[in-house]
């Protein structure tokens, strides 16, 4: 398995596919590196020579933020707006859906399981 920022991505897959394996690289941002560093999109990971992985790491160590970087970056974005108490921050705090979301009948995933109310009985 080729090691890539800390991550094992897998050898029997293509190259941009493996490259989604690390977190803060997209669809978009692993062709875009296969574009630039003129690597074939068919080409699987385990027949990239050693040559192809250093360009690949150096590309995206040089360029991207990603990994423990990334998550970090986040959290404390996060945590930058809960301590603001703004909108988005207090959205954060109590658990619902920040970007607007409306919450009468979904918003399951960010408020969890439903909760049975008491005195519905007839």
């Amino acid at each position: 398995m080729a090691r890539i920022a800390g991550v094992n991505v897998p050898d029997k897959k293509r190259v941009p596919i493996a490259l989604m394996y690390v977190h803060g690289i997209g669809r978009t941002t692993a062709f875009k590196i296969c574009e630039e560093l003129k690597i074939d999109v068919q080409t699987r990971m385990a027949d990239l020579s050693e040559d192809d992985l250093n360009l690949i790491r150096q590309k995206i160590d040089s360029d991207l933020t990603i990994e423990g970087d990334l998550r970090r970056q986040v959290s404390l974005n996060i945590k930058r707006m809960t301590d603001m108490a703004c909108y988005k921050g207090l959205r954060h705090r109590r658990g619902l859906p920040v970007r607007g979301q409306k919450t009468k009948t979904n918003a399951r995933t960010r408020k969890g399981p439903a909760k049975a109310i008491a005195g519905k009985k007839k």
